[in-house]
């Protein structure tokens, strides 16, 4: 059996299979093709030397979702509404987030509001219809969308979510009016109350979908045409995969397909080696990820803004908490009005690149930097596959950033890798230190391209004392989709108060939602099913998602379900009202397909460590260079053992150890290394 994933990033795509008879790893790595990136899927492919007919599964993540609608790039769409909400989603939330920015806008709608038509029919809070649906008012919203020649709509009626044949209906008609529309109906996407979350959700993945559906169609038929003939599943943003049927009816589903599965691995690969609370840190081409694992369980966000809270797009699906900063290998460096160095958001990408790659880059960016101090070797990148400039890299950093802000360049590039530290040390923050986690009960876990050159800069920043960089730590994203298993979340509106709640009508909303997700595993054999319910004290806004088992609800354990949340509110906000009413508000169904583990090769074991030759490096704040010694990763077997300084090559990154640093390599291949002086 012959696996293979392989994940789209800005600068590169990488591929990663695993041979489960032969028990061996492939991998691969192509720059990105952005204006056709079918073709950097099939570069890898060929680049790997597996013929793609002897593929038994391919799992596919790309950020073509997300960047479809950054880059405002996606299908003119109408929006259809109950009559009296045709403004809801333009007009949003009330708040104002950034009260003193003169330059605050709201978010852009993506179906402006002359595309947007109301319907006459009204269902209430209960499910009860009030008003019935007037079939002639939505032949005039589809007449007058083909007028105006849309090529997706979205549906989004009021209280849909509570009763969806008014919706259904609706989606009918304009299916066949216009049937050569993209079409999302609300109570398909999200059956959640709060009508601009649920309203923008539909429409985002309405935006999207022609063209995300149009790459899985593209996808899927160029990998027939060279001979693929296996299963193909798509990452998704909650950690699992999915069909490439559920990709195209629901792209929102895949926003951050790409990160996630280095997320996945990072928890599994943690667990592995004894550390079930692990923090991922991924530095690619274009940005640096990160995300908290917490008992071998990723973090799971109810939903997240596209392009920011202030004035971003909800999109409120589970999905990977994760904190995107711009600081990627690609990050430019710039100076702004003021003289002052900045690094990032603007990335150089895959085109034109950073300076050093010979692609017309003019722009230094932190790969750049790391060449002119000495961390990559120009003759040994992606085992010497691309010969990098290092003249021009210095050239670069010297123009650009050295005589304006009137400093060496060796100090120059030094402190554009000291901001760009920073940056990704606050982004580790983040998700550990402002959730009520100290990152120092954590290991880091370093992947991408960039990620093991920086790694124990930031430890040392935050005080970190462990850190693991896994084997393929710059196609680990990839790794991870290998690990994934396929997973499909659900969720219902349920509003009640938790003493009057009625456990069977509970009991059957949560078997309701079990048998539409059976109709999507594909791997529903050995499923495992996770419930949550959303519960709150009476008179809070928001909720805490409190986990229970079928058991329990077909039980009634109302005290039990009560305890637990008031234990959970105790670890988040240190304090609880065991006294207060508590109501519920939606209930979660995650359903979790198990797909084959694969067995991992060990590594022989070795007991010489000699680097292969030594090269002159600027390490942290040292004013001269150190000849640090340079070992091949692939030449290091099981309880090898390193000390610091040195570096670490290996195909696709370096992993930099500083003075003081301590590291040994797993039985199964992955380097621990003890932080000096964390």
């Amino acid at each position: 059996m012959i696996v293979v994933a392989v994940d789209i990033g800005g600068t590169f795509t990488d591929l990663v299979g695993f041979d489960d008879e032969a028990g061996r790893f492939i991998e691969a790595k192509s720059l990105t093709t952005p204006h056709e990136l079918v073709q950097g899927v099939l570069d890898c492919i060929r680049k790997s030397g597996i013929a793609a007919g002897a593929i038994d599964e391919l799992i596919h993540g790309s950020t073509i979702a997300i960047n479809t609608l950054i880059e405002r790039k996606g299908a003119k769409t109408g929006l259809i509404v109950t009559r009296g909400t045709r403004d809801v989603y333009i007009i949003g939330r009330g708040n104002r987030p950034e009260a003193y920015n003169l330059f605050f806008h709201r978010h852009r709608p993506l179906a402006p509001r002359h595309l947007t038509r109301e319907i006459d029919e009204r269902v209430m809070s209960s499910g009860e219809v009030f008003r019935p649906l007037n079939k002639a008012s939505v032949t005039e919203a589809c007449r007058a969308l083909a007028a105006d020649g849309v090529e997706s709509v979205a549906v989004c009626l009021l209280h849909a979510y509570a009763n969806p044949e008014h919706e259904r209906i609706a989606g009918a008609m304009v299916s066949e009016a216009l049937p050569h529309v993209y079409l999302s109906l609300s109570h398909d996407i999200l059956r959640e109350y709060r009508e601009f979350e649920r309203m923008s959700t539909t429409v985002v993945n309405a935006y999207i979908g022609p063209k995300v559906g149009g790459y899985v169609r593209s996808l899927k038929s160029r990998l027939g045409a060279v001979g693929f003939s296996g299963d193909l599943s798509i990452m998704r943003s909650n950690g699992g995969v999915m069909t490439p049927e559920v990709a195209t009816e629901r792209p929102v589903a895949m926003m951050e397909s790409g990160p996630v599965g280095g997320i996945i691995a990072s928890a599994r690969i943690g667990e592995k080696l004894g550390f079930a609370n692990v923090i991922s840190f991924d530095m690619g081409g274009t940005t640096a990820k990160t995300s908290l694992v917490r008992d071998g369980e990723p973090t799971l966000a109810p939903g997240y803004y596209v392009g920011g809270y202030a004035s971003g797009h909800p999109v409120m699906l589970p999905m990977i908490d994760v904190v995107e900063v711009g600081a990627g290998g690609g990050s430019i460096a710039w100076t702004d009005d003021v003289g002052a160095l900045k690094v990032g958001p603007q990335s150089a990408g895959a085109d034109p690149g950073p300076i050093c790659y010979r692609g017309g880059g003019t722009e230094p960016t932190i790969t750049d930097a790391n060449v002119v101090l000495g961390a990559l070797d120009p003759h040994n990148f992606l085992g010497g596959e691309l010969v990098l400039d290092a003249d021009g890299a210095r050239a670069g950093i010297e123009k650009k950033i050295a005589k304006p802000l009137g400093m060496d360049t060796i100090t120059a590039a030094r402190a554009i890798l000291q901001i760009a530290i920073s940056k990704m040390a606050l982004a580790v923050r983040e998700v550990s230190v402002e959730k009520g986690f100290d990152p120092r009960d954590f290991a880091l876990v370093a992947s991408g391209g960039a990620g093991p050159l920086h790694i124990c800069a930031i430890a040392r920043e935050l005080h970190i004392p462990k850190v693991i960089v896994p084997l393929f730590p710059s196609h680990f994203s990839a790794l991870g989709m290998l690990l994934a298993d396929e997973r499909h979340d659900f969720i219902r509106t349920f509003y009640c108060d938790l003493g009057s709640l009625d456990f069977k009508a509970l009991a059957a909303v949560h078997d309701e939602m079990a048998s539409e997700a059976k109709k999507s595993l594909r791997h529903s054999a050995d499923a495992e099913w996770k419930i949550e319910l959303d519960l709150r004290y009476v008179g809070q806004e928001f909720t805490l998602s409190v986990p229970v088992s079928r058991e329990a609800i077909k039980k009634g354990e109302r005290q039990k379900i009560r305890a637990a949340f008031d234990a959970l509110y105790e670890h988040r906000y240190a304090h609880q009202s065991p006294d207060e009413p508590v109501e519920m508000v939606n209930v979660r169904l995650a359903a979790i397909g198990k797909r084959p583990q694969l067995r991992f090769p060990r590594l022989a074991r070795r007991g010489v460590t000699k680097p292969s030759r030594r090269r002159d490096v600027y390490l942290a704040a040292a004013r001269q260079p150190i000849a640090c010694p340079v070992y091949q990763r692939a030449e290091l077997g099981s309880g090898a053992r390193i000390k610091g300084p040195a570096l670490i090559e290996e195909h696709g990154t370096t992993t930099v150890l500083f003075a003081q640093d301590r590291c040994t390599v797993a039985p199964s291949g992955e380097i621990i290394i003890d932080v000096g002086g964390a």
